[in-house]
């Protein structure tokens, strides 16, 4: 007998929700609903293993287990024990909890996840005479607690720690760029994935990474070692085991080029670190360049992420002239995105971009901006 589709949640960052809805309608999601940093959608227990290993914009992927109302409390603590845990993980699995509140009664997230936490407790206490064991760092098990005035929704987070740590990177620079927003950023560009694609400033290679494997259709997560429906008790080993052959077996070849480089020999050793470990290092080639100084192929597709403020260490007026000017010179019939939390002063670029994207890196409001560089005019370009 077939499994019945259910109602689930993907977080994500602000500016990437359409994005990650079109991602699940892209693998098969049903009745999709874009929400405040998140999308809700349906599927089945084979559908959330999947959009857990394929989506590339999504942090965790919730499944919600009970709705209740709670005006205090008591109320929160016994309806959380009326759900038998038992039948859900083991008690030898170690949990976690966590809680989202807009409540008047319930304004402390930290005291409602305790409530949580003690509730989980206590029922495999009266079970068993015995507690699982509560570890907030690397949980086999997470539950989510959202209060939104008196309507408490309590899941499963089934992704464990959050789905931009796709296994890969294991060595990095200062302030890297969160794998999630990389892929955003290229989901969110007009990358056809086939032109060359180039990130003159590649840090420790995420933008890279993510784009080859975008390029080549491979599993977002495919190097994650652990997801936490794995520890559920209802996890089908076989059923994972034929999503992961599937979609494995969706992978296409990219004919273009993917380069990189950066200004500092340590940075690119990482990026180089990075690359082997994401087995990606016949498709993406780096070397170290100063991006001032280097030029590029015509018509290559470029993203990039400079540094931020007082990370570039220098007069950042300057800094921006000096981007325009080399995009002017050296990235001639080139698309050029570039995203920055210095917004005012991406003015000094001096180039008019063509788009303009809000986005949140962090806590950083940023402007991810699309420039196109003609040789000449862009007049003379269309006569």
């Amino acid at each position: 007998m077939k499994e019945k589709n259910f109602y689930m949640i993907a977080k994500t960052m602000y500016g990437l929700e359409n994005i990650l809805a079109n991602e699940l309608k892209k693998i098969g999601a049903q009745n999709v609903k874009v929400l405040n940093r998140a999308v809700k959608f349906q599927g089945d227990k084979g559908f959330m293993y999947k959009a857990n290993l394929n989506l590339r914009t999504a942090l965790r992927i919730l499944k919600p287990i009970a709705y209740f109302q709670a005006h205090n409390e008591n109320e929160l603590y016994k309806n959380v024990c009326k759900i038998d845990w038992t039948k859900l993980f083991n008690l030898n699995c170690s949990f976690a909890t966590n809680a989202t509140t807009n409540s008047e009664v319930f304004q402390h997230s930290k005291y409602a996840s305790l409530i949580l936490k003690d509730g989980i407790v206590d029922v495999f206490r009266k079970k068993y005479n015995k507690r699982p064991y509560v570890d907030p760092k690397d949980p086999d098990i997470s539950v989510n607690l959202h209060i939104d005035k008196h309507t408490c929704t309590i899941s499963l987070d089934s992704s464990g720690i959050s789905l931009h740590k796709r296994g890969y990177k294991k060595r990095n620079v200062i302030a890297p760029i969160n794998e999630v927003l990389a892929a955003g950023l290229i989901l969110l560009s007009d990358w056809n994935k086939k032109s060359n694609f180039h990130d003159p400033m590649c840090g420790s290679g995420t933008i890279l990474i993510e784009a080859a494997m975008i390029a080549n259709n491979i599993p977002a997560n495919i190097f994650r070692k652990k997801f936490s429906f794995q520890k559920w008790k209802d996890f089908e080993p076989l059923l994972w085991e034929k999503i992961k052959d599937n979609s494995l077996n969706k992978e296409i070849q990219y004919l273009g080029k993917i380069t990189g480089c950066d200004d500092n020999e340590e940075t690119i050793k990482i990026a180089k670190f990075n690359i082997e470990n994401s087995l990606l290092s016949e498709n993406i080639f780096i070397k170290k360049t100063d991006f001032f100084k280097n030029k590029i192929e015509q018509n290559t597709f470029v993203i990039f992420n400079p540094p931020y403020g007082i990370r570039i260490n220098k007069n950042i007026d300057d800094f921006y002239i000096k981007i325009g000017d080399t995009l002017k010179n050296k990235y001639k019939n080139c698309t050029v995105w570039i995203i920055s939390s210095d917004i005012e002063k991406m003015k000094y670029v001096g180039l008019k971009p063509s788009k303009k994207i809000k986005l949140l890196n962090g806590q950083l409001e940023c402007s991810f901006r699309k420039y196109e560089i003609y040789e000449g005019s862009k007049k003379r370009k269309l006569i």
